[in-house]
């Protein structure tokens, strides 16, 4: 038999291959990725993998039996938080490493170079699309520094109020994506009498309207027809312009990598998301920024979080968010456990409390320098957290917003997940589903596991890649395609 045994302290342990547990003549099948426990759990008894808690025993649990959703039980947790006990100073890396990036008027530097044709409302969806169609690859040729041009669209921009948090949140993400270092030009179109007023959102962000910050509306362009030839024309009249930007050597410091994660597993906490997770420390030693998300998610974990907090008021920030989720499942009549997913729990997670050990290793060891609301734009350098929900297209989307130019995606399960304007990576927990979903997958760190790399290795070549691909090269999902469609704001808040 063999497993991979995370620590002494635990009582259960995840099987390498499909057991057959002999008990009293009984055989019993463990599948792949599943626990065992490694010694007799009373019923009632708190349940240990990563020398964390992960529930609690539902029935007594013999030495050997499969540890899962038939008799683990999830609580929700009741921590004393320790502040800034686990601090790592950061060590400069001993040289600077570089990209290729476009720099900004701003000062900001972009790794893709796109024309983004953003929304106020749904009602403008239609027009917005349209006029993205029309810039087909052959008239894209004549602008080979233009990566493309995409219509980010939504379901909402109205029957919300004006002054919540849901109409905040959506003004802060179409700021985002207008202001992102990946946007060369902007268009926004509306519908003209929605909620989300497009005056609104230039005034109270300082936006400037220009050659490259367009706006437009159906009712005042005489309807959809108009509105899109006159769309397409100003968007013609930017090309050139947008042309002009050029690729030059960036810092790596510049680099602001969207941690991210779905379709986990139970290897995710062993391979992909610590592999991740020395990547980012390889970014923080540059001087450059990861960007942790989805809230849900670190629920059971953030007081490994907390001990890394710069300061205490940081600690403090995420600590609200938890207070504030576990708050808003429960008016809505849900629970923190309500993630893990069917396949995440296919795949070997029991319970949110086990997930979030894992997903919380995708940022490191470094001390976290910031706890930012979602899509509002990160500032600090070196480790972060952005609050968001677990739904991974809203999350990644509140990310770039707050200013990721990069996208770095682990899944066990499998995942076809794209993004637009800042292109997306995917790294493979296991070999098992690599090889299956090779097309879609750029690295394989199930070979931890199955080859005996080391996580350091793996994540090397992580932090590699984010180089070049901040450079230009293609990821597998920007070569099929993926993106257009994965632009989703987070509603908060009552539609009427």
């Amino acid at each position: 038999m063999k497993t991979v045994r995370l620590s002494e302290a635990d009582n259960v342990v995840t099987a390498k291959s499909p057991l057959e547990i002999g008990e009293d003549g009984a055989t019993q099948l463990i599948p792949r990725g599943h626990k065992m426990a490694t010694c007799d759990i009373p019923a009632g008894a708190p349940v240990l993998k990563y020398a964390q808690l992960i529930g609690y025993a539902a029935t007594d649990i013999q030495a050997g039996q499969h540890v899962h959703t038939h008799n683990l039980e999830f609580r929700n947790v009741d921590t004393d938080y320790e502040f800034s006990t686990n601090l790592r100073p950061v060590a400069p890396a001993p040289q600077q490493d570089s990209f290729m990036g476009y720099r900004r008027p701003s000062g900001r530097v972009g790794t893709r170079n796109y024309i983004a044709v953003l929304t106020s409302v749904n009602c403008s969806a239609t027009a917005a699309r349209m006029i993205a169609q029309h810039f087909t690859p052959d008239v894209m040729a004549d602008y080979p520094n233009v990566d493309g041009v995409v219509a980010f669209v939504h379901g909402t921009g109205c029957a919300m109020g004006g002054d919540g948090t849901g109409f905040e949140l959506l003004q802060r993400t179409l700021w985002g994506y207008a202001k992102n270092p990946n946007v060369g030009g902007v268009l926004m179109a509306g519908l003209g009498c929605e909620m989300m007023q497009i005056d609104w959102l230039i005034e109270a962000y300082g936006l400037t309207p220009g050659p490259l910050f367009q706006t437009m509306n159906i009712q005042d362009h005489g309807g959809l027809r108009k509105t899109v030839e006159i769309g397409i024309e100003q968007i013609t009249a930017m090309l050139p312009e947008v042309n002009k930007a050029t690729r030059t050597e960036c810092p790596a410091s510049e680099l602001m990598v969207a941690l991210q994660c779905g379709g986990s597993d139970a290897w995710s906490g062993i391979t992909a998301n610590p592999a991740v997770g020395y990547a980012c420390d390889l970014l923080v030693a540059q001087g450059g920024t990861g960007v942790l998300a989805e809230t849900p998610e670190i629920y059971g974990a953030e007081h490994l979080l907390t001990a890394r907090a710069a300061d205490r008021a940081i600690g403090d920030k995420l600590i609200d968010l938890i207070k504030w989720w576990e708050g808003y499942t429960d008016r809505n009549g849900g629970s923190m456990d309500n993630n893990p997913s069917p396949g995440n729990k296919k795949g070997g997670l029991t319970t949110i409390l086990e997930k979030s050990l894992g997903a919380a290793a995708k940022g490191g060891t470094t001390p976290l320098t910031g706890v930012y609301k979602y899509a509002e734009p990160v500032t600090a350098k070196g480790f972060t957290f952005m609050d968001s929900p677990g739904y991974d297209p809203a999350s990644v989307t509140g990310q770039i917003a707050s200013g990721c130019n990069l996208v770095c995606f682990t899944t066990g399960r499998g995942s076809a997940f794209g993004a637009k304007p800042s292109p997306s990576m995917k790294v493979a927990t296991n070999t098992e589903m690599y090889n299956r979903l090779h097309e879609d997958m750029d690295v394989n760190a199930g070979t931890i596991i199955s080859d005996g790399k080391t996580v350091e290795e793996v994540g090397r070549e992580i932090y590699e890649m984010w180089l070049r691909m901040a450079s230009g090269e293609q990821t597998k999902s920007e070569k099929l395609g993926l993106g257009d469609y994965e632009f989703v704001p987070w509603q908060v808040g009552a539609v009427m």
